[in-house]
């Protein structure tokens, strides 16, 4: 099966176990951004409050870089997130400073923003600029690995033989859906559905 028949049966089969959240409605680079960065190690349950009052008091990315670290941690402390509230801060002002408020469409200058790593930068290439980059998280690493019966253990969403078959199972032209796909839990079960066991 190719890749891009993969892909598309990766979306054709999604509806069956989608998830809808917040984030997913009113995309934007910077929303995309906070939302991943609240997720990183937290149930997606957890963050929707959170991230609701978060963007309804910082809407942008201006408004992000003028606020103060205290301020941000009684919003996220809820996530335990107290570590990185500076974070947020330092990401949002080199932003405004460096791209003028700006997110740029190019993974390197994406990928210079303090805290965002390949996965988020990914996520921000495909999902909001609709461009053919890889994306490669836990549910997708797991996903190319049983697909292609790859049989790799440990980290393996950082390893060569995953990121070169995300690479070829994302060149295409709705990549932005099959990130937001691919990168759902269910997509365990559309591997189920596609392998036939």
């Amino acid at each position: 099966m190719s890749p891009g028949r993969i892909a598309a049966n990766i979306i054709d089969n999604h509806n069956l176990y989608r998830r809808d959240f917040i984030w997913r409605h009113e995309i934007t680079p910077y929303r995309i951004m906070i939302a991943e960065f609240m997720l990183h190690r937290t149930r997606a349950g957890q963050v929707e409050r959170v991230y609701s009052e978060f963007i309804k008091k910082y809407p942008d990315v201006k408004a992000l870089s003028i606020a103060g670290k205290n301020d941000i941690e009684n919003i996220t402390e809820h996530l335990g997130l107290h570590w990185r509230s500076a974070h947020f801060i330092k990401s949002a002002r080199f932003i405004v400073r460096e791209y003028n408020s700006v997110f740029p469409d190019n993974r390197e200058k994406l990928l210079k923003i303090p805290g965002v790593g390949d996965y988020v930068a990914g996520a921000i290439m495909t999902v909001c600029f609709n461009k053919p980059e890889y994306v490669v998280d836990s549910n997708i690493a797991r996903f190319i690995n049983r697909f292609y019966g790859l049989n790799l253990t440990g980290e393996i969403r950082r390893k060569k033989a995953v990121i070169d078959r995300a690479k070829e199972l994302f060149k295409i032209k709705n990549s932005g859906v099959l990130s937001g796909t691919s990168s759902d839990p269910g997509v365990g079960k559309i591997t189920t559905h596609l392998i036939g066991n």
